[in-house]
């Protein structure tokens, strides 16, 4: 009985913020080069940033892998209302089925998502299904990060699930794509669970910081990015930490 009452809620608050949020997309081409290659993608998140994430992409008909407790019951009702597709697995119960369903979805030429450190963590460890699926399937994996100048932190969650207030302004970063080779080794796909991680704390760290630049900087920022991203380095400017600094409540 509580699944549709939380959806609903869930639902409406999405309609009613969605609608304001400024969003800006640094590394926009790497991800238009799947839509101009007409070529799938498999798109790995933080879940921190899910709810601005349901609202940009949605529409789009991706396919998210849900969890199939509680809160992927009610989540799956919200994300299915937005136009998202949707197989049921998790990382510890129906993993595997969740996988072979997503690489089913990418044969059939559709982008697929998951939250890559969900359901329940630990945060920001990535969790290797992105990398299995890539080698199963040969398409890229897509990682991009979202980060609010207002909103409010539930510092309670596992997630430190980050809601936004109405209006706020949101930055995303898109890395540009990771591929792993259908034959890779052992070692091979180490290698690129490293990357992947490496790519998600870097889109991370520079979005998370980028409501305290200058505009001036952010200018700098945007320019460095163009023109390194599509070499697949990283700004300078975009080190890695072992977390994002937590946004002020009112930013």
């Amino acid at each position: 009985m509580q699944v549709p009452i939380v959806a609903g809620v869930a639902y409406w608050l999405l309609r009613a913020i969605g609608p304001t949020l400024r969003v800006e997309i640094v590394g926009v081409h790497n991800a238009a080069q799947f839509r101009d290659r007409g070529e799938p993608a498999i798109g790995a998140f933080w879940h921190r940033c899910i709810f601005p994430a349901v609202w940009i992409w949605k529409k789009r008909g991706i396919v998210a892998l849900n969890t199939v407790n509680f809160d992927g019951q009610w989540t799956r009702r919200v994300i299915e209302r937005l136009g998202f597709r949707t197989v049921q697995g998790s990382s510890t119960r129906g993993a595997i089925e969740g996988l072979s369903a997503l690489a089913k979805e990418i044969e059939a030429g559709r982008h697929v998502a998951l939250t890559i450190d969900g359901p329940r963590g630990p945060r920001f460890v990535a969790k290797p299904g992105a990398v299995i699926l890539a080698r199963r399937t040969g398409q890229p994996i897509s990682v991009f990060h979202i980060s609010v100048k207002r909103g409010h932190t539930f510092k309670k969650s596992w997630d430190q699930f980050r809601l936004p207030y109405p209006f706020s302004r949101v930055v995303m970063f898109v890395a540009p794509p990771i591929r792993v080779p259908a034959d890779a080794d052992g070692e091979t796909v180490k290698a690129k669970q490293g990357e992947v991680q490496s790519a998600l704390e870097r889109v991370r760290d520079i979005a998370e910081t980028w409501f305290e630049n200058s505009e001036e900087q952010r200018d700098a920022i945007r320019e460095e990015w163009r023109e390194h991203t599509a070499g697949r380095s990283y700004p300078a400017s975009s080190p890695a930490r072992n977390g994002p600094r937590d946004s002020s409540a009112t930013g």
